[in-house]
Formats: structure tokens, C-alpha cells, sequence
């Protein structure tokens, strides 16, 4: 067994003797797995500018090393066979003119077209959910069903007659009681509006069924108000699903990706035309400089689909919530009021799809 060890050992390369700090070298030995290819094929790839997957380009990037390294690899004199398989291939890549530029040139051009529908989807996104809160006329129904509702409570007072009310108070619906407890302000509203709703859809002259609801009986055609319009106003959650899906997008996360990509493509136009020469780097050089002038065309798109967004969602957020400031902590605020509000009527729509009988208090009166 002693026999054994000690033949092990002999075979292993001294720790004295590798280049790169051995536990960074460890994460690189793990890396060049992955990366399944010969540093011949690896240097080819580089230098003709294709060849690498992605998944390859990403094990290289975290290759990369430190300028002590770097100069150490360059400048060794001792025999290769003594250098480990993850140095030998950063020493070989050292031979390629900037190397691991290239590597990231490469990288940032084939993860370019998936961050661009990505941040597409998004623009997309916030545009819907601007036009549906502006377009809803349930929405803005039941807005006006709130402000009404507030104004009969504090009739009188100093807080009465109001013409607005900032959309933060449709998330303190549910906080003011009835003399029961159990009821909320949010219940009253929106059984008021579940009937107001199933009046007027069901009262639309629509050839025989407007004959066969007059003759109904008016038990009748309240339990018809009452269905109808509980259909209505618990779909206005689906109509602003993408209110909903907006609430979660993160603008500094999209501003930075913009801004990644414009950082990326200024850098690729650096390395190409200074930095390489056409005539040894020909390949490489002619798909980049052809990717480069698509990227640049698409970036450009990008920053003016930015701006208007962002113009779209400023107009949205002033044309219900007021003036705006410039150092708004969350411009998509807005969105998160309207997202949480639809969480609770979801619930109270569900809580009135249960009861046998919908009771409407006949009185704001009922409310502390």
C-alpha cells in the first residue's frame, strides 16, 4: 500500500510547481470538463470567430486570468508536460491576440438576440398594461363607485365632496369595518357594482331575451342582476392581466440590460477596427464587423422603445395618481396598487359566489 501512495504521488505534479493558485485551479480543472475540447480547437475557434457553444463560451469566461497569472504563463520556461491540462490551455490561449476579448465578443453576440426579445416582451408588456387601466371602463367604474361610496360616508364633513382620492385608499377598502365585523367597505362597493353591472348588461335590448326579462318575476330578474353582474366584475382581473404581469418587472433591471448591451456593442466596435488586424484576424473580423452593424441598428431601436414606455407609464401614472416626482423610488407603483387591489376582489367576488343570497347593505351607515 506504501508502494502504492508514494507511485501516486510521483505521478500528481507538485503543488509547487502549478502556475495558478491551486483551489482556483481546481474550479478551472472542474470548468475545462464542461468546455469538452483540445486547446488546438478551442485557439482555431477563437480565431475564426465561431465554432464555440454557449455553454463553452460561458466555462472560458470564468477562465480567464488575473495579470499575475497571465504573466507567469507567458513567461514559463519549464517543460509543459509539467503544467496541468486547465494551464496549459490558458497558456495556449495567451498565443491568440486578444484571446478573451474575443471571448466575450463572442458571448455577447450570442446572447444578444435572446436579451432583445426578452427586453421586447417587456416594452410590450408595460405598453398593454398602460392601454388596458386606460381603457377599462369597469376600472374607472369602480373607481367612481369608491369615490361615490366616500363621499355619501363623509357627507358633511370637511372630507366630504371630494373629486378624487389617490388609487393607495383601494387597498384600505377592506380595512373599514360594518357593525357586523365581518363586512367591508370593498364588499359594499362591489356588490354595488355587481348590481349596477347586471342591471345594465342584462337591460341591453338583445331580441328575445329582453322580452323573457321583462316577464320575470322581480326575485327573478334580482337573482339575473346579481349573476350577471358578478360574472362582470370578478372578470376584470383577466381583463388587466398584464396590470398584473407588470407589477413584477423591475425598470433599473431593463434600464441595465439596455445599457449592458450598448456598454457590449461599443466595446466589440473597439476590438474590431483598432485592436485586430483585417488581414491575419480575416474571419473573425468580417462576421463580427456584420454583427455589428445589425446590433447597432436593433440597440438603437431598443433606447427609443425605452422612452416611450417610460413617457407611457409616467402619462398613466399622473393621469390616476397626480403629479409624479422625478425621484419616484418605483415608477411601476401604480401597478402594484391595481395588482394587490385585484388579489382582494378576487377574494371578495369569490366570498359573494358562495353566499346562497348576495345582501346588499341598503347604507353607507353601516360603516365606522
Amino acid at each position: 500500500m506504501q508502494v502504492k501512495n508514494d507511485v501516486a504521488k510521483n505521478k500528481s505534479p507538485s503543488p509547487k510547481k502549478h502556475i495558478i493558485e491551486p483551489k482556483r485551479l481546481q474550479n478551472m480543472t472542474i470548468l475545462l470538463k464542461a468546455l469538452n475540447a483540445t486547446p488546438e480547437q478551442v485557439c482555431d475557434a477563437l480565431m475564426q470567430g465561431e465554432g464555440l457553444s454557449l455553454q463553452q463560451l460561458e466555462a472560458l469566461v470564468k477562465m480567464v486570468p488575473t495579470k499575475e497569472e497571465e504573466t507567469k504563463l507567458s513567461n514559463y520556461q519549464g517543460d509543459i508536460i509539467e503544467l496541468v491540462s486547465a494551464e496549459k490551455l490558458v497558456r495556449a490561449m495567451l498565443n491568440v491576440p486578444f484571446a478573451f476579448p474575443r471571448i466575450e465578443a463572442m458571448l455577447y453576440r450570442d446572447t444578444f438576440e435572446d436579451e432583445v426579445i426578452h427586453l421586447r416582451k417587456s416594452f410590450a408588456m408595460l405598453e398593454e398594461a398602460c392601454k388596458e387601466l386606460r381603457s377599462s371602463r369597469l376600472f374607472l367604474k369602480l373607481l367612481e363607485a369608491v369615490l361615490k361610496t366616500g363621499n355619501r360616508m363623509n357627507i358633511g364633513t370637511i372630507r366630504g365632496g371630494a373629486r378624487a382620492f389617490k388609487l393607495d385608499a383601494l387597498l384600505k377598502l377592506a380595512d373599514v369595518k360594518g357593525t357586523d365585523g365581518k363586512t367591508t367597505l370593498l364588499h359594499f362597493v362591489v356588490q354595488e357594482m355587481i348590481r349596477s353591472e347586471g342591471i345594465r348588461e342584462s337591460e341591453i335590448p338583445m331580441k328575445n331575451n329582453y322580452q323573457r326579462t321583462k316577464t320575470k318575476t322581480p326575485e327573478h330578474r334580482e337573482e339575473e342582476y346579481i349573476r350577471v353582474g358578478l360574472d362582470l366584475v370578478s372578470g376584470l382581473s383577466a381583463e388587466l392581466c398584464n396590470v398584473k404581469k407588470t407589477a413584477t418587472i423591475d425598470l433599473d433591471v431593463i434600464a441595465s440590460s439596455v445599457s449592458n448591451l450598448s456598454d457590449g456593442m461599443f466595446k466589440l466596435q473597439h476590438l474590431v477596427p483598432d485592436n485586430l488586424s483585417t488581414e491575419y484576424n480575416c474571419h473573425f473580423v468580417q462576421s463580427m464587423r456584420t454583427f455589428l452593424k445589425y446590433a447597432e441598428k436593433i440597440i438603437k431601436e431598443l433606447q427609443k422603445d425605452e422612452d416611450r414606455v417610460l413617457l407611457h407609464v409616467r402619462e398613466i401614472t399622473e393621469y390616476f395618481h397626480g403629479h409624479v416626482s422625478e425621484d419616484e423610488v418605483n415608477p411601476l407603483r401604480i401597478f402594484v396598487i391595481v395588482r394587490d387591489f385585484l388579489g382582494m376582489l378576487d377574494r371578495v367576488c369569490k366570498e359573494v359566489r358562495t353566499l346562497k343570497k348576495t345582501h346588499t347593505p341598503n347604507s353607507v351607515t353601516t360603516f365606522r
